[in-house]
């Protein structure tokens, strides 16, 4: 099976959105058509697995954890079809690298959040999304009041932009919950 154009595809919301769950679920119906392909995701995110793709729900693929972006270069022989999770977390050459593989005929599916705890965009994503043929924009679900959820809110009072956690840290909140609690919080 060949792919006929380049293909960039990019999966994105807050935390507990399902991106990766969707990525998993995108990655394994190109397998099942035939395509061969290849997984990689930040050597920082090991909160499940050093080196499985997992979601929050349990979900799970192989991978490898990489350092820098450039690392898919070399490990991307006889592919056809790149998945890469937490995208946020690469360097912004990842942009370009992404750009020259689609334009070598790849399919390349990213997932990653777009905006950090401070509503801010986050790391590379928007060169990220600014290059994709399609663009997936999942919501979660209000931690609390159950309504559709765009923004990840850190519980924690630390500043650190990049903190690899779980609902012990974070938690999807709708814009006016995200609202009151950053001005409890005093972020």
């Amino acid at each position: 099976m060949d792919i006929k154009h380049k293909s960039i595809e990019i999966i994105t919301g807050c935390m507990f959105s399902g991106k990766t769950e969707e990525l998993i679920y995108r990655i394994n119906l190109a397998q099942k058509q035939g395509f061969t392909t290849a997984l990689f995701k930040p050597e920082k995110d090991n909160r499940y697995h050093t080196k499985n793709i997992v979601s929050h729900n349990g979900s799970s693929i192989e991978s490898v954890a990489i350092k820098n972006s450039s690392d898919i270069l070399k490990q991307i022989s006889n592919i056809q079809v790149i998945g890469i999770d937490e995208a946020q977390f690469f360097d912004n050459a990842i942009i370009d690298i992404c750009h020259q593989l689609a334009t070598e005929n790849y399919r390349i599916i990213l997932s990653g959040l777009d905006k950090d705890y401070l509503n801010n965009p986050f790391g590379p994503m928007p060169g990220l999304i600014s290059i994709s043929e399609n663009i997936t924009q999942l919501a979660a679900i209000c931690h609390q009041c159950g309504g559709e959820a765009f923004n990840t809110f850190k519980k924690t009072k630390s500043k650190t932009l990049i903190e690899i956690g779980e609902t012990d840290i974070y938690e999807a909140r709708c814009y006016e919950c995200y609202k009151k609690g950053m001005q409890i919080s005093n972020h």
